[in-house]
């Protein structure tokens, strides 16, 4: 016996409606491009309130009282990376593919500059490039971007041959090693593994048979724990991984005064502005542990909220590589979001204890212009590639034309046509 849905319990009903109702909403065509948009913009007003909230004091005492200082500086480069995200979301799919190359031999030739007398250490990296003055960049950051592009090209023109093991790997592996290597002579452990994931992504995307993939899993894997083990101060930060409380006094300082701070958010936070570690108890408050001092100020509401952000772009990311007939578009966008979440998990992770501390920043929100840079102009490539998914050309034209329809009939009929009334 058929049951109508008008003798469906109201209950039943009302959540087919919605379940309805979420689908036809993910079914539009620009909804890709409304939700790269829409995390992309609250995550980055939300990372200038918080780089706010937690240099004020750093910026107070290192800048002779200015607590702005350094809010102002990452206002600047939001101000530059918009421009140039809003012209990468104005290109297409061939422009991209023409600068692959040119990006990713600029990005080597600025890696190889590190180890000149251009090469400048920080925290014990020698990852930054002096370019006179106050003015320094990290190259590494732009590497990421342009290594996604290279990839995303390079697998689109070998697309008929990638059946076979040897298309899979070379040259793409090789090319992606030496840039590797070249970041872990800087020490920058943490960008190159990255950039791993990066490389074993792009190899999944592409459809390597589970055995290959596997197989180069095992070999990346490998690769940096040797690393790991032949270097002492990773070796202290393994060992204050699996128990940050040994020395809260020493190597754990940073992980114990993390925890201190998320514990200390509670469901609401203590309040924007009012978080107490960022008085010097946490080393990189406004970089590295940005998240640290958002669970303190923001509570478990507001983390949670920055997981969901992140989660939406990430969602977006997929939906846009899986809807698109083009492979450089896939790839392409399946590697930037391969990028921008790998950044995130490593970040959240040593944050919040689940995996040891790296030293990147967390993607949008931490301090710093040459991590924001690269990643607006790959945010302005996912919004290009939005508009290229089925059916989102027509959509954007149609929100267009009662614009410029009601333009069009203001001229002809507006004005002139009561003068002639008259």
């Amino acid at each position: 016996m058929s049951t109508s849905i008008a003798d469906q319990p109201e209950s039943k009903t009302g959540e087919r409606s919605w379940l309805v109702a979420l689908k036809n909403l993910l079914d539009r065509p620009l909804t890709s491009y409304h939700l790269v948009l829409g995390a992309t913009g609250l995550l980055m007003v939300l990372g200038l309130l918080m780089v706010l909230s937690a240099s004020s004091v750093l910026s107070y005492k290192v800048n002779h009282g200015n607590q702005y200082a350094i809010f102002y500086r990452q206002l600047i480069w939001v101000g530059v990376g918009l421009p140039m995200a809003y012209v990468a979301s104005r290109m297409t799919a061939r422009h991209f593919r023409m600068l692959a190359y040119l990006a990713l031999l600029g990005s080597v030739f600025l890696l190889v500059l590190t180890y000149t007398g251009l090469g400048k250490n920080v925290n014990g990296n020698t990852n930054w490039l002096s370019l006179g003055g106050p003015l320094q960049i990290q190259p590494s950051e732009f590497a990421k971007l342009a290594l996604v592009m290279w990839c995303a090209d390079l697998y689109a023109r070998k697309q008929k041959l990638l059946t076979q093991w040897k298309h899979l790997l070379v040259p793409m592996v090789p090319v992606c090693g030496l840039v590797i290597a070249l970041i872990v002579g800087q020490r920058d452990l943490g960008t190159a593994l990255v950039l791993m994931a990066v490389m074993i992504g792009m190899i999944w995307v592409v459809g390597a048979p589970t055995r290959l993939f596997v197989t180069t899993m095992v070999v990346v894997g490998s690769i940096a724990a040797y690393f790991v083990t032949t270097a002492q101060h990773r070796m202290d930060r393994v060992e204050s991984f699996m128990n940050p409380f040994a020395d809260p006094s020493g190597v754990g300082w940073q992980a114990y005064h993390a925890f201190y701070a998320l514990s200390t958010g509670g469901w609401w936070g203590v309040g924007i502005g009012n978080s107490r570690q960022k008085w010097g108890n946490l080393p990189e408050a406004h970089t590295d542990f940005i998240f640290a001092v958002i669970g303190e100020e923001l509570g478990l509401i507001g983390s949670l909220t920055v997981l969901a952000l992140f989660l939406t772009l990430a969602y977006a990311g997929v939906r846009i590589a899986t809807r698109t007939t083009e492979p450089f578009i896939r790839y392409c966008a399946a590697g930037i979001t391969i990028w921008i979440m790998a950044q995130t998990l490593v970040n959240l992770g040593a944050v919040i204890g689940l995996l040891p501390i790296v030293g990147i920043p967390l993607p949008l929100l931490s301090y710093g212009g040459s991590a924001l840079l690269p990643t607006l102009i790959a945010i302005g490539m996912l919004l290009s590639f939005a508009k290229a998914e089925p059916g989102a050309q027509a959509a954007l034209k149609e929100h267009r034309r009662p614009l410029f329809g009601w333009m069009s009939s203001w001229r002809t009929s507006g004005p002139h046509e009561n003068t002639r009334e008259r």
